[in-house]
């Protein structure tokens, strides 16, 4: 296995996405939505991160955290995130998937990916593009026609708090490296 080493920045804020196990369709469901909000607002009232942005699909969710000064584990908070929904919704969610013997040796269900993606950001322009990344996701998957039709997305308060105008991605994809649109 390959050595893999996350990038771990005090005070950083990180792009995150994480999928669900073989891309099945909970995270929307009335259930999902609940379990994900509840396991996030346990796992901040012990380890506090902001969430800059985020967007939630179907099968994966996208994520811009900014973690404390002196604190640089995302990875953690993510892990507890995963293990609060599987041990406290797991059942209600009732995913009918089996689960491989790899998965059972490490006691895994068949909620969520074993591994996500991340990328700390470096800069505001890099924060901005996977602003713009996250919010123009459900469009880009053809889930609406514009990003302020998905309902499960930072995008409204980015457009109260006067962040976007109303209309923004409305006129077609926000222009956005093409390094991004493969995270």
């Amino acid at each position: 296995m390959p050595n893999y080493r996350r990038p771990n920045i005090s005070g950083g804020t990180y792009f995150i996405t994480q999928v669900t196990y073989q891309r099945e369709t909970w995270l929307c469901g009335e259930v999902g939505r609940k379990a994900l909000r509840e396991a996030i607002e346990r796992v901040r009232e012990k380890y506090p991160f902001s969430i800059d942005a985020f967007v939630l699909l179907p099968e994966h969710f996208h994520c811009l955290w900014s973690l404390p000064p002196n604190d640089q584990d995302f990875s953690m908070r993510l892990r507890l995130i995963k293990t609060y929904v599987t041990k406290h919704y797991g059942q209600e969610i009732a995913i009918n998937r089996e689960i491989s013997l790899s998965r059972q040796k490490r006691k895994e269900s068949n909620l969520w990916q074993r591994r996500f993606w991340e990328h700390l950001i470096r800069d505001e322009r890099d924060f901005a593009l996977h602003c713009d990344y996250i919010h123009y996701n459900p469009v880009r998957h053809g889930l609406c026609t514009n990003p302020q039709d998905w309902q499960f997305s930072s995008i409204h308060r980015f457009i109260a708090q006067g962040i976007y105008p109303a209309n923004w991605g409305r006129d077609g994809s926000p222009e956005i490296p093409q390094g991004i649109w493969d995270e």
